[in-house]
């Protein structure tokens, strides 16, 4: 049992969707007898929500943002471009993990055949691994541009304009594009565990590369975007405060409404970085503790532990998940822009009724 086990938690230590070929045949009976747990049922059952909300959310998102007095604003094709790319990971990732996860918990017998062919599964890897990358880079990418803005005004025209957003999107579109290429190379539908279930999972040839490229691609999704984030954001509020300091001395109350636009769009990706530094920190935190216990996994004691962390891996998961649904709600709160655009949307609909 412990050797299964063990097989099992390398699987989860890389993060991503091997964890649904769980091969501990051993403990899938045990999980099976008790039923599903609290951590299972909220996995199961808060997706769904979480996919409803972002799909609607980041659709009216895009539709407010390609409006003809938004799109000309650098700040909104980088938005648009992270309501895309998050409409992509809900459909390709979230959506295809609930329903090799979590659809069988609800409709017993239910399996999502059709994702387990070739072809398929290569191709939804790629899309999958693909809308990540591009979700938590655009975001490192609108908070460098927004650190340009705010700490280097001068460098604003030539490095902050809506052409310089759309080549920086593409870059890291086509970098993304060159990069996450590797996945489907080393996967396909292989059959695993003692019942030989036909599973779309790494290449068993290339079983300890597929590790390490994907425990780096699970390091450059959360923990280096964390920490670039989290520096930049640092120096953006710190010259935000100075300014702040500088005109009330000086008695400068003049403001028209690029300023204030301006300020809002300074706001926005402050709060979309840091909401996105919080959700990832304890799926992160959860993924690394259990990378590490991979490797000493050796005792009955340790793997209770370690299923008890795989419980916490579904809970933070739902949360990483939320990721991709909340960005809607931040704008309408923290843009009074955004939320005029967006009335300005349904009340012209209206009038053409």
């Amino acid at each position: 049992m412990e050797g299964l086990c063990q097989e099992d938690g390398m699987m989860m230590a890389v993060l991503e969707i091997n964890l649904t070929e769980h091969n501990a045949s051993n403990c899938e009976t045990k999980a099976n007898s008790t039923g599903v747990n609290l951590c299972q049922e909220f996995y199961v059952y808060c997706t769904p929500f979480i996919l409803v909300i972002g799909l609607t959310g980041n659709l009216l998102s895009l539709r407010v943002f390609m409006a003809r007095n938004m799109r000309k604003l650098s700040a909104s094709v980088y938005l648009a471009a992270l309501s895309l790319s998050d409409i992509f990971a809900l459909l390709f990732y979230v959506m295809l993990e609930w329903l090799r996860r979590g659809m069988p918990s609800i409709s017993e017998g239910f399996l999502p055949h059709f994702l387990e062919t070739r072809g398929i599964c290569q191709l939804s890897l790629y899309l999958s691994y693909i809308s990540r990358f591009l979700s938590a880079w655009l975001v490192v990418t609108f908070t460098v541009e927004r650190y340009i803005g705010v700490c280097h005004p001068l460098r604003r025209k030539d490095l902050c304009g809506s052409q310089s957003a759309q080549k920086a999107i593409g870059s890291i579109a086509v970098i993304s594009l060159c990069l996450m290429v590797y996945k489907p190379i080393i996967s396909g539908v292989y059959q695993v565990g003692p019942t030989r279930v036909s599973r779309c999972t790494f290449d068993p040839n290339f079983r300890f590369l597929s590790f390490v490229l994907d425990n780096i691609f699970a390091v450059f999704i959360t923990l280096v975007p964390f920490v670039i984030i989290s520096v930049l954001n640092t120096m953006i509020i710190r010259k935000l405060c100075q300014r702040s300091r500088a005109h009330r001395r000086s008695l400068r109350s003049a403001v028209n409404q690029d300023s204030v636009i301006r300020l809002e769009f300074t706001i926005i990706p402050l709060v979309v970085s840091f909401v996105f530094v919080m959700l990832n920190v304890p799926f992160f935190c959860v993924w690394f503790k259990l990378f590490l216990l991979s490797e000493m996994v050796s005792t009955s004691n340790a793997v209770h532990n370690f299923t008890g962390l795989h419980d916490a891996l579904l809970v933070t998961r739902v949360i990483f998940y939320m990721n991709y649904c909340v960005n809607f709600f931040l704008y309408s709160i923290t843009g009074a822009y955004f939320r005029r655009e967006l009335c300005t949307l349904f009340v012209f609909r209206n009038k053409r009724r």
